[in-house]
């Protein structure tokens, strides 16, 4: 009992700093409110030691020779942008109205219109990288709406809000586990679209290169893809211009082999969008550790 109470207290106190940012912000444009987040997880990322030595950790993987102050700066555009990133999906159905800020390219949309047409179902497969909610947002638009495979939130006021969110860019939202396995390929067997971030360690993964150094991956979209004969398309949402605008690209879809072979390529797409633009990777998810 006593637990359950200091539990739920601690919840509590961890959720205050973001309803307190969320809420001094209310009433202000869109665009405001999303860069006042932004600037204020940016300073969190760059200042307070815990989050900035775990950047920095992070980075020294990728960047060994790269300045500190260098490493430092890219803290905080990183914060600012993982900040915004935070704000649109907690306000998710009134992101999905600027569909006017969205350009979308890239030839793995025609695969995909091509799968709705035939009635098939189909991956989607990106990263914690700009604004990935961008993509299912650009789908929806296009009569594609996607659901999206998630990891439930230890925090129950952070979930409730985030999953609120993430659900309003489309359903259904399946959480991981053997429970949402089972919900995903009934999905995708009758003919939905789901989206599956990759760049998470995943402890039963395969040792696959990223960004240079082999991380675990898991291999459940490509074995999916493979299974169902389904397309499995990397597509993005990079931050362009102020960060209020959006170039989503759907590359083409990866072709069909053995899972390892697919799940290695889709590491390589992410990894050069990485590269090119790293202040838009969320550099937190510890995704070296363990392999």
């Amino acid at each position: 009992m006593v637990f359950r109470l200091f539990n739920s207290l601690w919840h509590h106190l961890r959720y205050i700093p973001l309803l307190s940012a969320l809420s001094m912000s209310r009433g202000r444009a869109f665009d405001r409110r999303s860069r006042a987040l932004g600037a204020l997880v940016g300073l969190v990322v760059r200042y307070f030691p815990i989050a900035r030595r775990r950047v920095e950790r992070e980075l020294s993987n990728v960047y060994p020779k790269m300045p500190r102050s260098k490493r430092l700066s890219l803290c905080r555009d990183m914060g600012r942008n993982m900040g915004r990133t935070l704000f649109e999906i907690f306000h998710c159905a009134e992101f999905q109205t600027l569909q006017d800020r969205h350009f979308v390219s890239g030839p793995g949309l025609d695969a995909l219109l091509r799968a709705k047409a035939k009635g098939k179902g189909a991956i989607i497969v990106s990263g914690h990288f700009g604004q990935w909610e961008a993509v299912r947002a650009a789908l929806k638009a296009r009569g594609m709406e996607t659901g999206a495979v998630y990891r439930p939130q230890t925090n129950r006021h952070y979930e409730r809000r985030l999953y609120a969110g993430i659900e309003a860019g489309g359903k259904p939202i399946l959480a991981t586990g053997q429970i949402g396995t089972r919900a995903l390929v009934r999905h995708i067997r009758q003919g939905g679209f789901i989206a599956i971030l990759l760049d998470e360690k995943y402890p039963d993964g395969a040792r696959i290169p990223f960004l240079g150094r082999h991380a675990l991956t898991s291999l459940v979209a490509a074995q999916l893809a493979l299974k169902y004969d389904l397309p499995m398309v990397p597509a993005y949402g990079t931050r362009t211009g102020d960060g209020s605008q959006f170039d989503v690209e759907f590359e083409d879809a990866i072709p069909h082999t053995d899972s390892v072979t697919m799940t290695s390529a889709f590491n390589d797409s992410l990894s050069a969008r990485i590269l090119g633009c790293p202040e838009q990777w969320y550099w937190m998810l510890r995704r070296w550790k363990g392999a």
